[in-house]
């Protein structure tokens, strides 16, 4: 098989790996690739990232209830904790006479937008390298809890976790919509309800979206989405929780 037919087979194949064995990812290895993910495209060639990587029982063990104790947490090799940073490059323009500016929102999505890049990359890295990695979307729910534990300094908020280590299993086939879903030519084309049928068919008669239907007592995969795994209540409170962190770091202004 040539190296197109490889890389096209990876991304086609990729998995999501919560389960890990027991040998320990070294810490050279994993410096490798985050000097390679490092090259990944970045806002001015700027770098508004920082990672931190927690190795130790102790150090997971505090990190795992942030992430609402998922056993990937404690049972990985490495957890690393990807922060948007605008703290480092706000000492560098102080120690060369020039006033950081970078208090606000435009500064944070530069930054977040830096880190999502930087995250990225390592996890495609780490998985084209033979390790497996799940990506944890619970790193806002409770980013001040985890710059508490990390010791983050302002103008640096969590906002990716990658669990890392060498797999335990080949993970499951999660699906994907098909593409004419999510690709717009020249425009945004709107979806009908029929669209809707057509570009959902195959994700909602997968068995695993049944099972996950009926295991959850709801009538539709949707239900699941909006009832169970992200409510108004929660997406509100987080979003709540995250704002005043924002605010708390720098970025945004304080109320009052």
């Amino acid at each position: 098989m040539n190296q197109k037919a490889n890389l096209q087979d990876y991304f086609l194949n990729r998995r999501t790996i919560r389960t890990y064995s027991q040998q320990e990812v070294p810490e050279e290895v994993i410096d490798r690739l985050l000097l390679l993910a490092s090259h990944a495209p970045t806002t001015g060639n700027m770098q508004l990232y920082s990672a931190v990587v927690s190795r130790t029982p102790d150090e997971k063990q505090l990190l795992a209830p942030c992430h609402f104790n998922q056993p990937q947490v404690e049972g990985a090799s490495v957890v690393i904790t990807f922060c948007a940073d605008f703290h480092r490059f706000s000492i560098w323009c102080e120690e060369r006479n020039a006033e950081p500016c970078y208090d606000n929102l435009q500064s944070f999505m530069a930054a977040a937008l830096d880190t999502i890049a930087f995250a990225q990359q390592f996890n495609t890295l780490a998985e084209m390298n033979g390790l497996g990695v799940c990506w944890l979307g619970t790193t806002t729910y409770n980013a001040r809890e985890i710059a508490g534990i990390l010791r983050l300094p302002r103008l640096v908020v969590p906002l990716i976790t990658l669990t890392v280590g060498y797999p335990a299993e080949e993970g499951t086939d999660v699906g994907r919509l098909p593409l004419d879903a999510i690709v717009h030519r020249g425009h945004y084309n709107d979806y009908t309800g029929t669209d809707i049928n057509r570009l959902y068919e195959e994700k909602e008669s997968r068995e695993d979206s049944r099972n996950f239907v009926m295991e959850n007592g709801k009538e539709t995969l949707a239900q699941v989405f909006t009832d169970i795994r992200y409510p108004r209540a929660n997406n509100e409170l987080f979003s709540e929780k995250f704002m005043d962190f924002l605010s708390e770091s720098g970025f945004l202004p304080e109320e009052g």
